[in-house]
Parts: structure tokens; sequence; C-alpha cells
């Protein structure tokens, strides 16, 4: 299994672990694809979303609903 990207280490070390093995498979199947990254809703309340976007470079994170 490839390693993940120094940005989704940090984001997923910087939560608890349950949180973070939840969403662990999100950020993994994004390195497996290699093309997008990661854009997270929700986050901060207790109904966090993650998904693979095309719109987000591969490698990084992008929070919120709304793009500027």
């Amino acid at each position: 299994m490839k390693a993940l990207p120094a940005a989704y280490e940090k984001y997923l070390s910087a939560m608890n672990s349950e949180d973070a093995e939840a969403l662990r498979p999100i950020f993994q199947q994004s390195v497996a694809d290699g093309l997008h990254g990661v854009s997270l809703r929700g986050n901060g309340s207790h109904h966090v979303q993650a998904l693979i976007d095309d719109r987000v470079p591969f490698g990084q994170i992008h929070e919120g609903n709304v793009w500027d």
C-alpha cells in the first residue's frame, strides 16, 4: 500500500483515532487513484463527510461546503 501524502497524515493525526479511522479509507482511495484530492464537509460537527473530489489536486484537502 502506498503511503499517504504528508497533508493527509497531518490532517488525520489531528483527529481522534475513531474519526481518523472512519475517514482513512477515503484518503487511501485518493492515494490509490493518484488523481484527485479529498473534500471534507461538516468539519466541526458530528457528521463529517469525506469524498474524493476532482476539483482538489491530488495530495491536498479542501474543507467546507463553498468553493471560493
